[in-house]
């Protein structure tokens, strides 16, 4: 940071650029957009697919299937391009999307399928890009909670078309606000850099896939729009501070996965609480805990009581089910089938905080404070 200060410039630069270069290699792919927030990346996500012109591309009334538990800016951003939202269930073991629930779920209007990664947490991320592939959809993911995850060797986050990234406070890495997309598809990337910012053509290189061959007058280029676009640019202290984090992603996971291992023996099999069953390699956002379904004698009221007056942290399962939230009577959707996991979830969840450092003592004192219930 007192490296961008002394430069002079704040406003997005090469240190962003470097960032985006480094983060890219870091998870396998060929591009990375760097932008001010998570949301932000989901925003553009959706919004460079709506002015794809070399491969398939979403119009306003086109159908996007999204599981019914995740963040808000997953959902909003599909519907703010006109698109219809299919809230489908998630699986009861891993969290995640039920992928067995898919087949029926699509429908005339269906054109994608938004993965969720949640709580670290990959999909069956090949399955998943298999059925698209077969029913001819395209698949996006949303990993804003999932850096660092894999399955099969590959990272979370690279399977679809495009794929997000958050590097908020609380994440795997932290620019304190920030976001990245990646892609491998070039016409993508150029149109990201251009909704990015304005929907200009500045930041094109000279020869792209929005605008052909630009001009090499930078006066011409400088206020040229050719795409509706926003202002989502992160600055120059974001990138610099990001850097320094993506050197450390690696270790990050590796502590992150040791604490969870302690977690998972402590709770696995636990007659009271299931826990999310890990698909491939989490990189284990949070500890999710659920009280079983039937169970008697807790209340989800009273355990939370105890563990805040423990000092012991704890947040609802991300959104809960979020097609509950009145907010979803003002977007464009359909319910695909029952979603009886996601209530449950929303009912019967909670998570507690994971960390990069060594939490193993704090996860003892959770399992003592949790084995005075039942």
């Amino acid at each position: 940071m007192h490296r961008v200060i002394a430069s002079g410039m704040f406003t997005m630069g090469e240190e962003v650029s470097a960032c985006e270069r480094e983060f890219a290699d870091q998870v396998g792919s060929r591009y990375a957009l760097m932008v001010n927030s998570g949301s932000s990346a989901n925003l553009l996500m959706i919004g460079a697919l709506r002015y794809r012109t070399l491969g398939a591309a979403l119009e306003p009334g086109d159908e996007v299937i999204v599981p019914a538990v995740s963040w808000s800016t997953t959902y909003y951003p599909v519907s703010q391009y006109g698109l219809k939202l299919a809230f489908v269930d998630i699986d009861e073991e891993t969290l995640n999307l039920d992928l067995d629930a898919l087949e029926k779920a699509v429908g005339p209007r269906t054109k994608a399928v938004l993965g969720v990664n949640l709580l670290g947490n990959p999909l069956d991320l090949p399955r998943l890009r298999e059925f698209c592939e077969r029913r001819g959809l395209i698949l996006l993911e949303d990993n804003c909670e999932s850096l660092g995850a894999k399955i099969d060797g590959r990272q979370a986050g690279t399977y679809g078309l495009m794929g997000t990234f958050s590097s908020f406070f609380s994440h795997h890495i932290s620019t304190m606000e920030g976001g990245f997309v990646v892609t491998d598809d070039e016409e993508l990337y150029h149109i990201l850099l251009s909704i990015r910012s304005h929907g200009w053509t500045r930041h094109l290189p000279k020869e792209n896939l929005v605008t052909g061959t630009k001009s090499d007058d930078p006066f011409e280029e400088s206020f040229r729009f050719v795409l509706p676009g926003f202002n989502l640019r992160p600055l120059e202290l974001q990138g610099a501070v990001g850097r320094e984090q993506i050197r450390k992603i690696d270790g990050f996971i590796e502590a992150r996965r040791k604490n969870a291992a302690h977690f998972s023996e402590l709770f696995s099999g636990d007659k009271r609480f299931a826990i999310q069953n890990e698909t491939g390699e989490s990189s284990w956002f949070g500890f999710a805990l659920l009280l079983r379904k039937g169970i008697e004698g807790i209340s989800r009221k009273d355990v939370i009581e105890k563990l805040e007056k423990e000092g012991i942290e704890v947040r609802p399962i991300v959104s809960g089910n979020f097609a509950k939230n009145s907010v979803v009577d003002r977007l464009e959707h359909r319910i695909a089938g029952s979603l009886e996991n996601a209530e449950w979830l929303d009912e019967s969840g909670f998570f507690v905080g994971n960390h990069h450092f060594d939490i193993r003592d704090k996860i003892d004192h959770l399992a003592k404070v949790l084995s005075e219930f039942g």
